[in-house]
């Protein structure tokens, strides 16, 4: 008999999509006396990708039809605006701006009969005269209206859903780097270093269900699993964006977001607008070897060159740097886009492990729905 100590569910990694599966399975279990713990190896939550990105609450638009970013987005969006009104969390339904030069119109009707496949039903299509009248500033021939794309606060996003979480008795450990996790009949053993006060002390515990949602780590801790076979663990690509503020008075109602390109692993470098009203560009695509999260500063004559084709007032001292984000990508330089990947034990063989991989955009905004489709999973 083992005298670690056991939890029914360990969850790794401490980012919106964990916190978000951490409260759906503690209401899940709400009447039942089950133990969860969330592993994270930070000092606090939402660290990496979580915290550094448009905090945009996409519609569901671009994704190709009956994949897991268009259904879980479209679901997502749903459930993520009826949080916010609840737990009352800073948000706003901004709307966004799809904005088409001439050669680009046709483009623009493919992304508008797309978005309908993905049961986005309320775009609407706007001529320049009324895209004019939407935004004067913006230099463009026609656009998309998508009335449902909003803004959030996901730090507050992120906080409501520890707290909500740890009311229903989850456990949350921050500096908790995972070093080797084994499969056994009956579950797993985690073993991993608990270094809040700069001594680390192992620590091992046995869980009946594990759930990797370790974001740019995740491959990492797939790896740390002594029966996982190589082959179930996809590539990972790290993609970086840097953002910039700009330095003047935002001129803008809405988001605004250029055609996407072509064989680029990104939406384009947008326009997106905070709370505080802080108008922002970014975020660029650059493959990169590290997750290392400078800016890099000289990139503002590029930016300003891009974005002045539709907003041809920008100059580059207009923008100041901001911060960068990481992608966990599954597709690499010049491939197709990836769906998200949520793999089960038909795919690795080990019972009770859920493993997330390549949760980039729209993952804050289907944060919720990807939570329940993991919990409808477990059953206990």
């Amino acid at each position: 008999m083992s005298n670690r100590d056991r939890f029914d569910i360990c969850i790794i990694g401490a980012g919106v999509v964990g916190l978000a599966s951490a409260y759906e399975l503690a209401k899940k279990f709400s009447k039942r006396n089950i133990s969860i713990v969330v592993l994270e190896q930070e000092p606090s939550f939402g660290q990496h990708t979580s915290s550094r990105n448009s905090e945009v609450i996409h519609a569901g638009i671009y994704y190709p039809e009956a994949s897991l970013k268009a259904k879980l987005c479209v679901a997502g969006k749903e459930l993520l605006y009826a949080h916010c009104t609840q737990f009352d969390i800073p948000h706003k339904k901004i709307g966004k701006l799809i904005i088409a030069q001439h050669s680009e119109i046709s483009a623009l009707e493919k992304i508008h009969s797309g978005a309908a496949s993905n049961g986005v039903m309320d775009l609407q299509f706007l001529d320049k005269a009324q895209l004019k009248k939407f935004e004067p500033e913006i230099s463009a021939e026609a656009a998309l209206l998508s009335p449902s794309t909003g803004i959030i606060d996901s730090h507050s996003y992120m906080q409501s859903l520890l707290h909500l979480a740890e009311n229903l008795g989850v456990q949350f450990s921050p500096f908790s780097r995972v070093q080797k996790i084994l499969a056994r009949d009956e579950g797993f053993i985690v073993e991993c270093l608990l270094d809040e006060n700069r001594m680390p002390e192992a620590y091992a515990f046995d869980c009946s269900y594990l759930i990797n949602a370790a974001g740019l780590r995740a491959q990492e801790i797939a790896k740390t699993i002594d029966a996982m076979p190589a082959e179930a663990i996809p590539t990972l690509y790290y993609c970086k964006g840097d953002y910039f503020d700009y330095r003047g008075t935002n001129p803008f109602k809405h988001l605004i977001y250029p055609m996407p390109e072509a064989n680029t692993a990104g939406l384009g470098v947008h326009a997106t607008i905070d709370l505080a009203s802080q108008l922002k560009f970014g975020p660029d695509t650059e493959y990169v070897d590290q997750a290392k999260f400078e800016i890099e500063v000289n990139k503002a004559e590029v930016f300003a060159k891009g974005i002045a084709s539709y907003f041809p007032a920008i100059k580059a001292v207009d923008l100041k740097p901001a911060y960068a984000g990481i992608r966990p990508k599954l597709a690499g330089p010049g491939e197709s886009p990836a769906d998200f990947v949520i793999q089960e034990h038909c795919v690795h063989g080990l019972h009770g492990l859920t493993q997330l991989f390549g949760i980039e955009s729209p993952g804050l905004t289907a944060s919720l729905a990807i939570a329940r489709r993991i919990t409808e999973g477990i059953a206990i």
